[in-house]
């Protein structure tokens, strides 16, 4: 099962697809689409949706994941996102991809097992989850990678139960 998650924004939108084989987990690919400050925001929203298209169809996954938007005590950069994130909603939805969304919280208790766990945390374990050489940069795409990881857990724990897809590789590290 191929699983692409999303980091949603407007400057950056981080994208992360891992493959999903009985109880492993591999990356297929990951990055992130940018856009110039500069642009105006239609353009930008528009820009995000073509390369959005564009690694759908490249990459084919079957399921779709992205973070819910949280609570952000500046109302101007949440709309940002807010419309950022609407628009990878819409790539997903026209591309036939069912769509998953998680917490925050629930990403992290998925990834580090504690749903407190701070940034570099979650960024650790994604490397070594995915057995990594470094941790993905920027951090958005560190953050899609997690949102991945979060919803090939839930698919585990769906097929098998006490499964755990996290592939093992941590005795690397």
């Amino acid at each position: 099962m191929r699983v692409i998650g999303v980091d949603p924004g407007t400057a950056i939108t981080g994208y992360g697809i891992i493959e999903l084989q009985g109880n492993r987990l591999t990356v297929v690919a990951y990055d992130c689409i940018t856009t110039q400050a500069g642009m105006p925001m239609p353009s930008r929203l528009q820009h995000l949706y073509r390369q959005l298209e564009l690694v759908l169809k490249l990459y084919q996954p079957q399921q779709f994941a992205v973070e819910e938007l949280f609570f952000n005590k500046n109302a101007r950069t949440a709309l940002a996102v807010g419309q950022a994130r609407g628009v990878a909603l819409l790539a997903a939805v026209n591309a036939g991809l069912t769509v998953a969304e998680y917490t925050p919280l629930e990403v992290k208790q998925a990834v580090v097992g504690y749903g407190r766990a701070a940034k570099e945390q979650v960024q650790y374990m994604v490397r070594a989850l995915l057995c990594l050489p470094e941790i993905p940069r920027p951090d958005d795409v560190a953050d899609a990678l997690a949102v991945a990881i979060c919803h090939a857990h839930r698919l585990g724990s769906q097929r098998a139960k006490g499964g755990n897809p996290l592939h093992d590789c941590l005795s690397q590290w």
